[in-house]
Formats: structure tokens, C-alpha cells, sequence
């Protein structure tokens, strides 16, 4: 799931990068590796304690992706994760891969166009889709959106992207994707999304875990000749 990158180091024309540095963070310590939320050198301490904390970390931090790798999450009960009505089995997994997947990677895109998206926003977005696909269920179409701006974008670009799915699906003459389906993968989707959860104030772990995003083809200059889990 994670991919190792050269390590990036700051290289000063004046100074050596170890000679007299201190930590951009702290003022204090050594600095041992460079920051791409700070852009600058900070130590192994700073690191640890301020990430996805203080810092806003990107997912292609090869620190980040090691420290996601080792995480150790809190198994949470069924009866306290989301629509624990709802059975989501193994078997429905199975039979639904190809739609389980899509959904995925439509996640993860949603969450990725939103710069500033962590995993709670994600969270959200999933339980407002759930509450509002419930409703198709009942046949009284309501539609939930989060206070959340963020959440509510995520969840507006999950919302558009499924239903371009379906109308490519039926355009194929394959049969047509059922409301109960979406609604369990859904709730498959929003179950790990809680289970993921790191609880660090800008935590994307579950957002992480789909795998880099697709590299986007360079913009070439006038005149000029380039993530699952």
C-alpha cells in the first residue's frame, strides 16, 4: 500500500545542513528529516508528537505512510459502528466487488479534490449518503446534507460521481444498481472509515489507506518539450 521515496533534504549554499541547525518546530533539538508541512527540518521528536496534530501532513510523506503502516487501532464493537441494522457480510462484499471498489476509489477522489479534507470530513459525508439513502428505502426521498462545508463538498462530489456510475452502468445494459446496494456499501465504507479513525485532530489514515492517487499529467510550459488497500 505505501511506497518508499528518495528522502528529501533542504541544502543550504551558506550552511551545512547539520552544522548549527536547529528543528523548525521547537528551536531546540536536531534536526533529523525534512517536513513537507513545514518545508523545512525538524526533529524525529517534533515529528512524532505534531503529526496529523499541529501539522497538516500530505499523504506523500514517506514518515506519514511509515507512522500509518504502524498504527494500532482500538477494535471497535459491531453494535457501536454506524447502521449496525444493516448487514454488511463477507459474502455481500463478494458479490459486490466491482461496485465496492469503484466506491472506493470515488472516495478516495472526493476526499483528494478537497484539499483540505481529513477523515472526519469523510466520516461525515459518509453518514449523511447513509441517512439519505435510507430514505430512498421508505420511499420518502430526504436528503441530508453536513453543517460541515468540507463534508458537504466530499459528500456532493461522492453523490455526483455515483450517480454518473449508474447511468454508465445501465448505458452498458448491465442491470441496474440497486439503492440497497449502494446503501451497503456505503455502510461498509463508513464502518471502516470509523475504525480507521487515528483520532488526531487532522488524521487521514482512512483516506490513506486507498493508496496514492493517480499521478496527473504535467502542464507542459509555452514553448517548452512528466495511490489499496
Amino acid at each position: 500500500m505505501f511506497r518508499n521515496r528518495p528522502r528529501v533534504r533542504r541544502i543550504s549554499p551558506l550552511l551545512p545542513l547539520d552544522v548549527g541547525m536547529k528543528c523548525r518546530i521547537c528551536d531546540e533539538r536536531k534536526p533529523r528529516r525534512y517536513c513537507l508541512a513545514v518545508a523545512g527540518d525538524i526533529c524525529s521528536l517534533c515529528c512524532g508528537t505534531e503529526r496529523e496534530q499541529s501539522l497538516r501532513c500530505p499523504l506523500d510523506c514517506v514518515y506519514l505512510q511509515e507512522a500509518h503502516s504502524r498504527e494500532k487501532l482500538e477494535a471497535i464493537p459491531a453494535e457501536k459502528l454506524p447502521s449496525p441494522d444493516i448487514p454488511v457480510t463477507e459474502r455481500f462484499i463478494q458479490e459486490h466487488m466491482p461496485l465496492v471498489d469503484a466506491l472506493g476509489f470515488i472516495i478516495r477522489d472526493a476526499a483528494l479534490a478537497e484539499e483540505d479534507a481529513i477523515d472526519k470530513d469523510v466520516q461525515e459525508a459518509l453518514d449523511a449518503l447513509t441517512r439519505t439513502w435510507r430514505t430512498l428505502e421508505s420511499g420518502l426521498y430526504y436528503q441530508t446534507r453536513p453543517d460541515n462545508p468540507v463534508a458537504a463538498r466530499v459528500q456532493v462530489r461522492i453523490e455526483e460521481a455515483v450517480a454518473k456510475l449508474r447511468k454508465d452502468v445501465a448505458a452498458k445494459g448491465f442491470p441496474a444498481i440497486a439503492d440497497s446496494t449502494i446503501l451497503g456499501a456505503l455502510v461498509f465504507f463508513h464502518r471502516m472509515a470509523v475504525q480507521y479513525d487515528n483520532h488526531r485532530r487532522y488524521g487521514r489514515l482512512f483516506i490513506g489507506s486507498f493508496g496514492p492517487a493517480p499521478r496527473k499529467a504535467p502542464q507542459s510550459a509555452p514553448g517548452s518539450l512528466i495511490v489499496p488497500a
